[in-house]
């Protein structure tokens, strides 16, 4: 197979191992970010992370954790074939001679361009899941009824509606200039720090020895140097595709970043964060294992 073909392909099973591990993470990450301010004095709908998982699974049952899997499920396969084969096609314009090791620098510079390319992928799909995976919290935000009617039926509902009432494909593509300053920086780290532990923990530019442990081990500390580096991007990228259309809190990026850090200060930025960071080294230990693995079986 060619080197295309080979990205292709392990990009694609990574991506899977990565969404299943990582998702119910994802959910309790959106639900804390796009919770309504409580009024003075009153608490917020969830207390934490833990609170979050426990109501959501007396609410809508374990399956709730998975709300919104079926939009990046769908598209999976592409993103991450977009990401591993994007980098592996910037590794190879980079490279002096074949086979050649890398930089970390020019290892960044590879992310970065993978990381732009798959922002225009990333966006819609993050718009439907994240609408899925909030509706519950918001819906009972704006209704004092005991039940309340959920606004969407599945992500091709969300697809739908968008498409239909919020300015046709534009719609689906809000929130991206913060996933832009989310991917491009996010995956210019995650990529240049997990060659670099590779190198560290091989005692050299050659990794092609490196043991599954180890890969893991890169692979999910390379993950949380993701969302250590680009998180309030992500608050306010969920934010906003979580705004409502026709009456929206915020007209942009930064006046959402203002209004949030006005209203919450710092902390503000950092809401589910913890299960970000819980959800990072798992879930990207398995992305880049799966990823190893595949790509070596494929000779």
């Amino acid at each position: 197979m060619g080197d295309v073909a080979k990205d292709l392909a392990a990009g694609t099973v990574g991506g899977a191992a990565q969404l299943v591990v990582g998702h119910p993470f994802d959910t309790i990450k959106v639900k804390l970010q796009s919770q309504p301010v409580p009024l003075p004095g009153q608490p917020p709908k969830y207390a934490g992370a833990f609170d979050a998982v426990k109501q959501t699974i007396a609410a809508e049952g374990a399956g709730g954790l998975y709300k919104g899997m079926g939009a990046p499920l769908a598209t999976v396969a592409a993103f991450n074939a977009v990401l591993f084969t994007v980098r592996g096609q910037m590794e190879a314009l980079l490279r002096s001679e074949p086979g050649a090791t890398l930089t970390i620098g020019q290892q960044v510079i590879c992310g970065a361009g993978a990381g732009l390319a798959v922002s225009i992928l990333a966006c819609p799909t993050e718009l439907v899941k994240c609408r899925l995976q909030a509706q519950s919290a918001l819906a009972v935000a704006d209704s004092s009824a005991a039940t309340v009617a959920l606004k969407y039926g599945g992500p091709m509902d969300v697809a739908k509606q968008v498409l239909r009432s919020e300015g046709g494909t534009r719609g689906l593509f809000k929130g991206l200039v913060p996933t832009m300053a989310r991917e491009i920086p996010g995956n210019a780290a995650m990529f240049g720090v997990y060659e670099l532990l590779k190198q560290k923990m091989a005692g050299g530019e050659d990794t092609s020895k490196l043991g599954r442990g180890s890969l893991m081990l890169a692979g999910g500390l390379a993950g949380a140097s993701f969302w250590g580096s680009v998180y309030p991007t992500d608050v306010v990228k969920s934010a906003l595709q979580v705004d409502d259309y026709s009456k929206p809190k915020y007209s942009g990026s930064m006046d959402a970043f203002r209004k949030i850090l006005a209203a919450e200060g710092v902390k503000g930025l950092y809401k589910g964060f913890g299960p970000a960071m819980g959800r990072s080294i798992p879930a990207n230990a398995a992305c880049f294992l799966a990823y190893e693995v595949t790509k070596s079986s494929l000779g």
